[in-house]
């Protein structure tokens, strides 16, 4: 039986009845009073419980952090900068030297300070940083090659290969500096100080010393660098490669126009002798291009060097024989283009029915372009490339560039246009699309000289290796041998190095490397040598031809390659050889 509410009257109504069944069950006001005067006790309860982790976490938890944090505020740790390694050429001799500086650092950068002002700063409590200054002692002949160092940035500091740098270091940015940084960098040292309030020094705490890197043998060789420059002091623009073609070892690797390094490391007030005076100076000539290391980074057309590949890939190939003859006539006709002879060009002579090694004698442009045609682009394009341009030569300072060296598909892809038989002829003289390095001239014309080694060229003492060997018949790099031989003797295009003669006490005659020229009086020798000139269009309308010219010497047993080029000055011949033979006089006067 379900029991209805009894109705409370007319007297109370439904609400209050509700009030009354809520006290009853202890909903009442002065209870929710007293639990809001709890609150603010629950509050500061916690606050406090607050404070108390805080003093732990700082007196425990990490007591040791800010105890090196307080430490650090009176403790002081300073870098000591590792002298660089030194380098030496070939003799010993110190290329360069480590010299003490002083400075401070200011916006991350390193600024110089004289000595009086550097010793005054540390008199009056002040922190000046001591830093081995780089110095070097030729300027600019060996700019290039050398290279020279800079401050390490603030993004190089971040890199794993600089993480034992410190701000103030510096590291090689061109040539041999770069190239074996982690071997001329050295470790830098640390000194800690206890210092006051004021940062000054209260007394040493510890120091670990600083090792010097280590030393760098190199190839080099400080006199014929020099008679290197020396050589192409009339020379505007070019580049002077000299070699051992016996083990590949570089002798001087000389680019111009040179700057002399020790702008980027040495203070503002210093006075350069050469023809840039600051160091923005270098960054900003456009026209000269004085970072610009020609030796491996510039590229240009052959010109008749080039006859020497054209020789090998067509003998090589069997396209022609040592007895294959064409005859000169003048001028060749294809296809409605006509390609002619130099020598007819400019005297209007023809010379007849030629073999490979009369052809180099002459350096007869009809010749090979008959050879070029019979071996096919796709060949000569392969020698080429097994003769090392088109690829790096693998010389140990950074920088290098391949070159180029065309065939049809890379006409197609580079150009969009088909391959033509003038563009076969043009490249068997080493023009068109053609485009190689001095230190690759010098890498095939070493392998002439040698016999057939193809040996990387290197900076490093003792670092020879042979990239390829017996790749090419010796009879075939016999005919080409001969024919550098007689482009410099009467009758070939190399006539400044015509019955070369120095005298040298120390030169054995043996009627064959060496001859005495009784007529020339005692002691004066005749060196016997090979060479191949070179003339190489340069482009725009009013450019100047690249001058060209490689040599090896003594001819039976060579020991010293150099090429030449000189940037838009003229014929090889009457530009290039002469420098050649500066050098090679200096060489064996010496020797």
């Amino acid at each position: 039986m379900i029991r209805k509410r009894k109705s409370v009257g007319h007297a109370f109504s439904d609400h209050v009845f509700e009030e009354h069944l809520k006290r009853k069950r202890g909903f009442s006001g002065s209870r929710l009073e007293g639990f809001g005067r709890f609150i603010p006790l629950l509050i500061l309860s916690l606050v406090f419980a607050l404070l108390a982790m805080r003093l732990f976490t700082l007196q425990v938890v990490r007591a040791s952090y800010y105890s090196r944090l307080s430490d650090a505020n009176r403790i002081r740790t300073e870098l000591i900068t590792a002298p660089r390694g030194i380098i030496f050429d070939r003799n010993g001799e110190a290329l360069v030297r480590n010299i003490p500086a002083f400075g401070t650092i200011k916006n991350n950068k390193v600024e110089w300070l004289d000595r009086d002002v550097a010793l005054k700063m540390v008199s009056n409590g002040a922190s000046v940083l001591a830093i081995v200054k780089r110095d070097y002692l030729y300027k600019d002949i060996f700019s290039h090659v050398i290279g020279y160092v800079g401050q390490v940035n603030s993004d190089e500091l971040l890199l794993p290969d600089f993480s034992d740098y410190g701000v103030s270091d510096f590291t090689g940015r061109m040539g041999l500096e770069e190239q074996y940084e982690k071997f001329l960098h050295g470790q830098n040292g640390k000194q800690l100080y206890e210092v006051n309030a004021k940062g000054e020094r209260i007394r040493l705490l510890g120091e670990e010393e600083a090792r010097q890197g280590a030393v760098l043998k190199t190839t080099l060789d400080v006199g014929i660098q020099k008679a290197a420059a020396k050589a192409m002091e009339s020379i505007d623009k070019g580049a002077v490669v000299v070699t051992d073609p016996r083990d590949g070892s570089v002798m001087a690797l000389y680019s111009k126009p040179s700057f002399d390094p020790n702008l980027f490391t040495r203070e503002p007030s210093y006075e350069p002798e050469g023809a840039y005076k600051k160091k923005e100076d270098i960054l900003l000539d456009d026209k000269g291009f004085p970072l610009l290391d020609r030796v491996i980074a510039g590229v240009y057309p052959p010109g008749s060097t080039f006859k020497i590949v054209t020789s090998l890939a067509a003998l090589s190939s069997k396209a022609i024989k040592p007895d294959t003859e064409f005859e000169d006539t003048g001028i060749l006709s294809i296809g409605g283009s006509n390609f002619g002879t130099w020598n007819y060009l400019e005297t209007g002579r023809k010379e007849g029915f030629m073999n490979v090694e009369r052809a180099l004698i002459r350096s007869n442009d009809i010749f090979f372009y008959q050879a070029a045609m019979k071996t096919g682009i796709d060949t000569l394009s392969s020698w080429s490339k097994k003769l090392g341009l088109g690829e790096r030569t693998g010389i140990d300072i950074p920088g290098e560039v391949k070159g180029t060296v065309p065939n049809p598909a890379w006409k197609k892809e580079e150009i969009d246009e088909q391959w033509y038989l003038g563009d076969t002829i043009n490249m068997s003289i080493g023009q068109g699309f053609l485009e190689v390095t001095p230190i690759q001239v010098n890498l095939y014309t070493q392998m002439v000289a040698n016999g057939g080694e193809l040996i990387k060229p290197h900076l490093l003492l003792g670092d020879v290796r042979i990239l390829k060997k017996n790749f090419i018949a010796k009879e075939n790099i016999d005919v080409v041998k001969n024919g550098m031989k007689g482009a410099c003797e009467p009758g070939g295009t190399g006539y400044p190095l015509f019955n070369f003669k120095v005298k040298n006490d120390r030169l054995k005659v043996d009627d064959l490397d060496y001859v005495h020229d009784a007529s020339a009086g005692a002691n004066f020798v005749h060196v016997t040598m090979g060479c191949k000139t070179g003339t190489s269009e340069a482009h725009g309308e009013d450019a100047k031809s690249h001058a060209w010219f490689t040599v090896f010497a003594p001819f039976y047993n060579p020991e010293i390659a150099i090429t030449v080029l000189a940037e838009n000055a003229g014929q090889g011949s009457d530009i290039a050889a002469p420098v050649a033979r500066d050098i090679l006089k200096v060489y064996f006067e010496k020797k």
